[in-house]
């Protein structure tokens, strides 16, 4: 078994359901620390981060990752244990395998095996894990920057492991990300009888014209960078359980994926303001997860660009596409950053797997980008 394989398999049979990490740090820790790693521990809350750095002085580049993953779901919809790897057909299957206990694995052996052949080179290469991504990604890496950017450290490339293939490693690149903004709408009325609206106010018609013009609206039409900026309604409850009762109150979640064309604080003002014109009576609790960020063409696109041509062939897609990654709490120290992870067909579904020749490569990958910096 090789390297990565083995250590892939190790990752998977911890249950690190987030915000757990299931002894997986610990596990990397260790072997970082016999590679000539330092190694510093960032809990916060129920969170665990760990910090491994080697070699000294700038650039520092960041390998970031996550040990948490999501719940496996119905267990006896997998065709084998969740938490047990297995092998079939060409695929390691396991929660986790592809998001991304796969490329965590892959940046270890990368980062083994760069220092094993180049001890003493120049500048910092540096692991940073979390157990907080798939959760709430507050005491993750969040407050890990928050506690670097008090002590003034500097990043100045990072590299996230996120699944960004869409039918083979290498051929997406993430070079940014639109920012997250979530909202709790809750729309207050009088309840009433259905045959008598007269004696009631109904929420629902009073946010209805509102919440359609926010959805109907076309906010931007992107650029060549960014998709266009999106407003999605995921929840919407209302009523008593009764079909002849108004009722009192509508509450509604939603979401904007937003271009760096608008602030967050924009797109709060434009749907409070379409509210009040509706004339409803509303709360609404805000929730940015994060703003938006790109990485312009630089030294650390033109690695990973390289990198992936040397090793798998491709020129691969640099895009903005997809949800968020905890990139976008490092891009706000000054970093440079890109994501390059395994195929994303099969996160977060029941039999998750990655390719194991996606697998094998991927350390390839990671170390040709690492040389690509820092020579060796």
């Amino acid at each position: 078994m090789s390297a990565v394989l083995d250590l892939t398999c190790e990752l998977i049979r911890r249950a690190s359901v987030t915000p757990e990490d299931g002894g997986c740090q610990a596990l990397i820790a260790h072997r970082l620390e016999e590679a000539g790693f330092s190694i510093r521990e960032l809990p916060f809350g129920k969170v665990k981060n760990l910090w491994a750095t080697h070699g000294q002085g700038g650039p520092t580049f960041c390998f970031l990752g996550h040990t948490d993953v999501v719940p496996p779901g119905p267990r006896e919809q997998w065709q084998s244990d969740p938490f047990e790897p297995a092998i079939r057909d060409g695929k390691l299957y396991g929660r986790g395998a592809a998001d991304m206990k796969g490329s965590v694995a892959a940046m270890v052996v990368a980062l083994e095996r760069f220092v094993a052949s180049n001890p003493n080179h120049s500048g910092t290469i540096a692991l940073l894990l979390t157990s907080d991504e798939e959760g709430d990604a507050i005491d993750g890496v969040r407050a890990v920057a928050k506690q670097f950017r008090a002590e003034g450290r500097q990043i100045d490339f990072c590299l996230v492991g996120e699944p960004s293939a869409a039918k083979t490693l290498g051929d997406v690149v993430r070079v940014g990300r639109r920012g997250s903004l979530s909202g709790r709408l809750k729309v207050q009325g009088v309840q009433g009888h259905v045959a008598y609206p007269q004696l009631a106010e109904n929420p629902i018609h009073r946010a209805l014209p509102a919440l359609g013009a926010l959805a109907a609206r076309t906010w931007d039409e992107g650029d060549a960078d960014f998709p266009p900026t999106s407003f999605q309604i995921s929840n919407i409850h209302a009523g008593t359980g009764a079909n002849n009762v108004i009722p009192g109150e509508l509450a509604v979640s939603f979401n904007f994926r937003y271009s760096p064309q608008w602030t967050a604080e924009r797109l709060m003002a434009e749907t409070e303001a379409a509210l009040r014109e509706a004339d409803a009576k509303f709360e609404i609790a805000w929730h940015l997860s994060g703003e938006p960020f790109h990485t312009r063409p630089g030294a650390l696109r033109d690695c990973v660009r390289e990198a992936v041509k040397e090793v798998v062939g491709l020129v691969p897609d640099e895009n903005t596409g997809g949800g968020t990654s905890d990139g976008r709490f490092i891009a706000p120290l000054g970093a440079q950053v890109v994501e390059l992870g395994p195929l994303n067909a099969s996160i977060h579904k029941i039999d998750e797997f990655v390719p194991l020749s996606e697998l094998e490569r991927l350390p390839d990958i990671y170390c040709a980008v690492l040389a690509g910096l820092f020579g060796g």
